[in-house]
């Protein structure tokens, strides 16, 4: 079964956020929690609908994930975007960001 992590968007600026270890929603891809089964997936399911309904977040879903240097890294490039930032103007988002700052996300 593949590795996912708990993806949404922050309510007051729209920002992607991934559910952490700690249970709390963080910027950065690097910081996520993980599940590579099915009952994680289905726990990781049931805390989104609960942020959801909690209005802490919106468009909570699972994305596919694996492990680069320790950390996890969204493995469609649709969801590497959305943790990097704009593509068009690279000096924005977290790509602006110093380099080790990027290597978190990338």
């Amino acid at each position: 079964m593949s590795l996912k992590a708990l993806k949404a968007n922050r309510l007051i600026d729209g920002e992607a956020v991934w559910l952490t270890e700690a249970g709390g929603w963080s910027d950065r891809v690097s910081a996520a929690r993980t599940e590579g089964d099915a009952e994680g997936h289905a726990t990781l399911e049931q805390i989104g609908v609960q942020a959801t309904a909690d209005s802490l977040v919106v468009n909570a879903e699972l994305i596919d994930v694996e492990f680069r240097d320790g950390a996890p890294v969204p493995t469609k490039l649709k969801e590497r975007i959305r943790a990097l930032g704009p593509t068009v103007r690279l000096d924005l988002g977290k790509q602006s960001e110093p380099k080790s700052r990027l290597q978190e996300v990338a």
